[in-house]
């Protein structure tokens, strides 16, 4: 175990508790009525359901900056979490949302179809720039036909519905988005860490990493996978919740030796910290209604990505 998943793990066990816990009326399990239920029920799935959706947007946030060799690569380029927005609000549009499978059916269907149509494009070659550019093509596609059916809504319900599924949340999940999400993004965050040394090997140039024997082509099946897997469940139980794979990966590189191999286990630590914490926040804020958790994170992670802009012109002045 490195200093940086000790530390992680030292962070969640206090963090948990006190997720547990928070609320517009903070929890007393010695006097607040039906405390176990409001646990069992309500504030424990949402606990862990933050946890492996941070841990999924984490590792894969590690994943992509590593294959891309990039510090401002996030996972949302890839054009994986625009195909789940757009499946989720195909269902909304539709009329779907009432039943408690048919939308994350639909996310997971729509994040399928970004896979499949980038490893179309991009899979023959295993290049980085063509990976690149697929992925950026079929994030403004979807983005675009999302953008077409929320002006097309049926009616200002639906509109509203689909806009406030977009903004990300964790309000009123329960253990049914977890079996569904938990071993999916589990089976995404293994591939990822498969793909951990070939992506060490690649900081150093794809033609040196040939030449070390790295097979690029199933590096990449490994990160669309892998990426599809984390970010597509993410985003069918919880809308768009952004910015987490690009912050975590920063705050973690100085705890190891920077390799990305190293780095992807510490990144979904953080990740599921991150969202664990920021969740528990919005819960407690004192506003009339519960600030959406993807808005939250929005406005963190943007003037970390400024902070990062900044820097970066800094050192290459």
């Amino acid at each position: 175990m490195n200093r940086a998943v000790a530390v992680l793990l030292g962070l969640l066990l206090l963090a948990i508790p006190l997720s547990l816990l928070a609320g517009r009326v903070w929890l007393d399990p010695s006097s607040t009525p039906n405390a176990a239920i409001i646990l069992a029920e309500l504030r424990l799935p949402r606990a862990v359901l933050a946890l492996v959706v941070g841990a999924g947007l984490g590792a894969s946030g590690a994943a992509m900056q590593g294959y891309l060799r990039n510090p401002l690569a996030d996972p949302g380029l890839f054009g994986i979490a625009p195909g789940a927005a757009l499946g989720a609000v195909a269902a909304l549009w539709f009329g779907y949302a009432t039943s408690p499978f048919l939308l994350p059916l639909f996310a997971l269907v729509g994040a399928g179809g970004a896979m499949a149509l980038l490893a179309a494009i991009a899979g023959r070659t295993g290049g980085i720039a063509l990976f690149t550019l697929a992925g950026l093509m079929v994030a403004s596609l979807a983005g675009a036909l999302t953008a077409l059916a929320i002006s097309m809504a049926p009616n200002a319900f639906a509109m509203s519905e689909i806009v406030m599924w977009l903004n990300g949340a964790l309000t009123d999940r329960s253990w049914r988005e977890v079996w569904l999400a938990a071993p999916l993004v589990a089976l995404g965050i293994a591939l990822l860490w498969r793909s951990g040394k070939p992506l060490d090997a690649l900081t150093l140039g794809e033609p040196v990493a040939r030449s070390l024997g790295v097979d690029t082509r199933k590096l990449l099946w490994l990160l669309i996978a892998g990426i599809g897997l984390t970010v597509g469940t993410s985003v069918a139980v919880s809308g768009i919740i952004g910015f987490v794979g690009l912050i975590v990966p920063h705050l973690v590189r100085p705890l190891t030796d920077r390799r990305p191999s190293q780095l992807i286990l510490p990144s979904a630590l953080a990740g599921a910290l991150l969202v664990l914490v920021a969740d528990s926040v919005v819960r407690v804020l004192p506003l009339v209604t519960e600030l959406r958790l993807g808005i939250a994170l929005s406005l963190l992670g943007a003037p970390f990505f400024l902070w990062l802009l900044i820097r970066m012109r800094t050192g290459l002045a």
